[in-house]
């Protein structure tokens, strides 16, 4: 089910700039008036995840978000002795428990129009806290995907 909300050209631009161009770390979005997904937030490419969670989280604990973030990490192959570097990018929606029901439903409905959007994104996550948003969480969804 589609929500209506349509996906602004500035989120696609900054997707571009990030996958290709590599000029960000991450970017948060937000549904505008319940009629478009916007930019909120840009982190240059020095910013930590600890950034990257605070853009999130900056509407405070009712509001929901949308979050693209280009995540490194290293990685070793079998029967190697040498770990090489790993850029996936990872599109999460971010809704609280504590927001409004109405708001979730907004986000969830909307996220399949951001997705389909934004193509090469090698994971999605929904996080509904912390716990779920954690680098650590993150990372190793991310390295399930990983060819041993």
């Amino acid at each position: 089910m589609s929500s209506g909300v349509a996906v602004s050209d500035e989120c696609k631009n900054y997707f571009e700039e990030i996958k290709k161009a590599k000029k960000h770390r991450y970017v948060v979005f937000y549904i505008k008036e319940e009629k478009s997904i916007v930019v909120e937030s840009v982190g240059g490419r020095d910013a930590k995840y600890e950034d990257f969670l605070n853009d999130l989280q900056k509407g405070g604990d009712v509001e929901c978000r949308y979050g693209l973030y280009d995540f490194e990490y290293e990685h070793q192959c079998q029967g190697t002795t040498e770990s090489s570097k790993k850029q996936k990018l990872f599109l999460m929606s971010w809704c609280p428990d504590s927001a409004k029901i109405k708001k979730k439903m907004l986000y969830s409905s909307s996220f399949d129009a951001l997705k389909k959007s934004l193509v090469g994104v090698h994971k999605y996550i929904q996080a509904t806290d912390l716990s779920e948003a954690s680098e650590e969480s993150v990372e190793k969804q991310l390295r399930s995907t990983d060819r041993v």
